[in-house]
């Protein structure tokens, strides 16, 4: 339960938890604290033989929108009772500990009876870099990196928006706009193959792409050129998967595959099964598949499966009845 006994006090590099009388016996968890780029937390525990301290970030599962595991280094004291008759125990110290969902858990060979304070000191704190480098501090690097990320890609954004020093012209179904070929030969090999070869598209400056209105194009350009608006990427996700398919940009197919999965309903079942099908998307078909059988969907759409049974491939046909007749054996 939160309350009083629960808030940490947080400096930029400095944490500090209250902990009253603990019981022998007793477990308590702290309300998040922000230090860096996490929310963390810090728990105690005691017997009657040891005392526990345990500090931990918030990750999450998902791959999305939070921060990687920190890489850090800390140092972690027990003040207890008060000045002038303060009594410290410190740990000796932490150093580049990758603190994944285990955390760091201090145990001290004591009980600690009254009052006292768990201290956490951050020396540093680092993340990983993906390209495989040394990792790099958020306090030392981040806000500089976050600020050239941020101006680099707006500059991509106007390049487009602006049409600034283009010289390639992109032929949608019913209308054209102008991009660069050296940024789309950098997002995608298929485009780089087109530019570096003595093809049509190399000599005439132009790429017909007839399966794409102008507008999902312009999504599809908007979201190689870091622009995409959220509500652009979800009209036109089916014409950016076919895209990304294409054109081998696999960021871009994991982005559509990621937002498919997450409104499946019986309006749109069937069309993104055979989407699944027909661009190999495993965690898709299963998904679609799961919600057609296991939730009993199937019986409901008796129309639009009857359709699909007349038009739909072959072997996707024979899934779907191996699954229904799976889970009729199994009631």
């Amino acid at each position: 339960m939160s309350g009083a006994g629960s808030r940490v006090e947080a400096a930029p590099r400095l944490a500090q938890w209250r902990v009253d009388a603990l019981p022998c016996y007793t477990y308590r968890k702290s309300d998040p604290f922000r230090v860096g780029l996490w929310n963390w937390y810090l728990s105690v525990e005691r017997n009657n033989k040891q005392t526990s301290v345990k500090l931990f970030a918030e990750l999450s599962n998902s791959a999305k929108n939070t921060a990687p595991a920190p890489i850090a280094s800390f140092l972690a004291k027990l003040l207890i009772s008060f000045p002038p008759n303060q009594k410290i125990i410190a740990h000796p110290g932490i150093f580049d500990k990758h603190l994944k969902h285990d955390g760091f858990v201090w145990t001290i060979d004591s009980t600690v009876t009254g009052r006292f304070v768990i201290e956490i000191e951050f020396l540093d704190l680092k993340v990983a870099d993906p390209s495989g480098g040394e990792p790099a501090s958020v306090w030392s690097s981040h806000q500089i990196r976050q600020s050239s990320d941020n101006t680099a890609l707006s500059s991509l954004a106007r390049m487009l928006q602006e049409g600034i020093l283009t010289d390639i012209t992109i032929n949608a179904d019913d209308g054209s706009i102008r991009a660069h070929r050296a940024i789309l030969a950098t997002r995608s090999p298929v485009f780089r193959s087109m530019f570096s070869h003595d093809l049509k598209e190399k000599e005439l400056a132009t790429v017909d792409i007839s399966d794409m209105s102008l507008d999902a194009c312009r999504g599809f350009l908007n979201y190689i050129y870091s622009d995409v608006r959220n509500e652009e990427f979800l009209t036109h996700r089916l014409s950016l998967l076919r895209a990304g398919d294409k054109y081998d940009i696999a960021d871009l197919k994991e982005a559509c595959l990621e937002s498919l999965l997450e409104d499946i309903d019986t309006g749109n079942v069937i069309e993104r099964l055979q989407t699944a099908h027909l661009y190999r998307l495993q965690r898709l078909k299963d998904s679609c598949l799961r919600f057609l059988v296991d939730f009993r969907k199937v019986y409901e759409m008796h129309d639009e499966f009857n359709l699909f049974l007349q038009t739909a491939d072959r072997d996707l046909v024979a899934e779907v009845f191996q699954g229904v007749l799976a889970a009729w054996s199994g009631r």
